[in-house]
């Protein structure tokens, strides 16, 4: 897949950035960078998810003027950009490379695909399908029942991936358990967060695993006493933040059944089509994933999982569902694909 898409040609006149932002849950202002490469009249976009914290290092601030004008082909575009510093301002995290990188690589695809007439999925030989998404969120501090109310009031057949938490009471559990739409349990034991009490943390993952038989595991803590309880799940055990490369897949504490691809935390076009091949040759469930994205990258993670993964419970909602109290006329799931004539984006 990767010769096809490399062996594109691209022309690149200029590069533009533009501030996005959007009120989210607990009046979370969640604010993003669209990217604009412009050529031969046409444009392609991506989004850069990495601004946190204040925007000082965000490209819409910074607007590095990077060295990318020019004819190229998408391979050596991408070749180019995993050489330049894309960061005049260093980044918090060193992960947060990958996440802007994937929005210049992506905006490239998108530019190269429009310039020449043609669409991701005909360039791929694949049939974009529906795609079935899920609902991520946490349940509040101290965490209640109420935002999975407000959306089910509106959309009873909306289903769930839901941030796991040692204050969840036995009657939450429940409470929740009993709505039957809990597809993924997120523990978020792989990014470096504190644990906690411990007692409590193996309370709650005792009481999660008997109350979701049927719900995916994902990034559980890497500690032997959750290793244990683990031990009789191994059919639905996944992992989503340690996940960059394929190595990366051989590389999980325990081993998965399923994976949680974020296009953006792989970073490059390159290596996420190495994941998708190796995950198909596995037979791994596979399912998308985003990072709070409010514009073009939404939709490109929903078209990636249209072609990759449509069947998963992708974490590919649009975006108002990610709001307090999500509207009553978004669209349900499945997504209709609705891939653009031309280029890397929905309609």
């Amino acid at each position: 897949m990767w010769d096809r898409l490399g062996a594109l040609p691209v022309r690149i006149d200029s590069c533009e950035f533009e501030r996005l932002s959007a009120q989210q849950t607990h009046d979370f202002e969640r604010v993003t960078t669209r990217v604009r490469l412009v050529g031969e009249g046409v444009d392609g976009l991506g989004e850069d998810v990495s601004p946190f914290e204040g925007e000082a290092d965000t490209l819409h601030v910074a607007r590095p003027a990077l060295p990318l004008a020019g004819d190229w082909t998408l391979e050596s575009l991408c070749d180019r950009l995993a050489e330049l510093d894309q960061w005049p301002v260093a980044p918090r995290w060193d992960v947060a490379r990958r996440w802007r990188n994937w929005a210049f690589e992506s905006a490239a695809l998108d530019l190269a695909l429009n310039q020449g007439g043609r669409a991701l999925h005909e360039v791929l030989d694949r049939d974009p399908e529906p795609v079935r998404f899920v609902n991520s969120l946490g349940l509040g501090d101290p965490p209640t029942f109420e935002p999975i109310r407000r959306r089910l009031a509106h959309h009873p057949g909306l289903r769930f991936k839901l941030d796991a938490a040692p204050g969840w009471t036995p009657a939450l559990i429940d409470e929740v358990a009993a709505t039957g739409a809990v597809e993924i349990i997120d523990f978020k034991g792989q990014y470096g967060l504190e644990t906690g009490e411990l007692p409590a943390l193996f309370a709650m993952y005792e009481r999660v695993i008997a109350a979701f038989p049927d719900a995916l595991l994902e990034d559980a803590h890497d500690l032997p006493e959750v290793a244990e309880r683990l031990a009789p799940e191994a059919h639905r055990i996944s992992y989503d933040a340690p996940i960059h490369s394929v190595a990366d897949i051989d590389a999980t504490p325990l081993p998965p059944r399923a994976l949680n691809i974020k296009p953006c935390r792989v970073g490059d076009l390159r290596s996420l089509l190495d994941v998708y091949a190796a995950c198909e040759a596995r037979g791994l469930l596979t399912y998308g994933g985003g990072m709070g994205e409010l514009d073009v990258g939404r939709g490109q993670i929903q078209l990636l999982a249209s072609l990759f993964h449509p069947n998963g419970p992708n974490d590919v909602a649009p975006g108002g569902y990610n709001t307090d109290a999500p509207a009553a006329g978004l669209p349900p799931s499945p997504l209709p694909p609705d891939p653009a004539p031309t280029g890397f984006r929905r309609r």
